[in-house]
C-alpha cells in the first residue's frame, strides 16, 4: 500500500469558503452541486444529533449533516445567513448546513500547506490541507473522508423516506 504524504491529499483548485463560526473552511467547488437557503428537514428517530434529517431535493432524498454538529463545535444557530451546500460526493447527493457561504477562491499548489500534527489529542482525518491566503487561512476539507464517516447509508434513507 503507498501511504499519501499530506502535501499530496489536497491539490491545486478552486474552493468554496463558508464559515462555521469564526473560522473559514473550504471545500472543493467541483463537488458543490448547489447552495441553497436553510429549510425545514424531516428528522429521522435514531439518527445521530449531527444528521438533522432528510430534504426531498426534486425527487431525490438528501440527508442534511450540520457540520457544525459533526466537528463537534458548540451548538449552531440557524437564522437568515444559514445555508444548506448540497454537494455530491461518489455518486452520493449531501446537504451540509453551515453558518454562511462567502466566495470562491483559486488555491495554487503553494498556497496549500500539509495538515499540522497534533497527535491524537485532535482529530485531524477531516481536513486535507491549510489554505494560505493574505488575510486569514483556509481549512480544507477532506469532503469524501466526512461523508464516509456521517454513517450514512443511502438506500435506508430513501426507504425511511418513501
Amino acid at each position: 500500500m503507498i501511504e499519501k504524504s499530506p502535501t499530496d491529499t489536497a491539490a491545486a483548485g478552486e474552493f468554496l469558503s463558508f464559515a462555521l463560526g469564526n473560522e473559514h473552511y473550504g471545500v472543493d467547488i467541483l463537488k458543490v452541486q448547489e447552495i441553497r437557503g436553510y429549510d425545514a428537514v424531516t428528522r429521522l428517530p435514531d439518527a445521530p444529533d449531527y444528521i438533522k434529517g432528510v430534504i426531498n431535493l426534486r425527487g431525490t432524498i438528501v440527508p442534511v449533516i450540520d457540520l457544525r454538529l459533526k466537528l463537534r463545535m458548540k451548538d449552531a444557530r440557524y437564522d437568515a445567513f444559514t445555508v444548506m451546500i448540497v454537494l455530491n460526493v461518489e455518486d452520493r447527493v449531501v446537504g451540509i448546513v453551515v453558518d454562511s457561504v462567502s466566495d470562491v477562491i483559486p488555491l495554487d499548489q503553494d498556497q496549500i500547506r500539509p495538515t499540522p500534527e497534533f497527535g491524537v489529542s485532535v482529530d485531524t482525518r477531516f481536513i486535507s490541507g491549510i489554505g494560505t491566503l493574505e488575510d486569514r487561512m483556509l481549512i480544507l476539507l477532506d469532503i469524501e473522508t466526512l461523508i464516509d464517516s456521517a454513517d450514512i447509508v443511502q438506500p435506508q434513507l430513501a426507504d425511511i423516506a418513501a
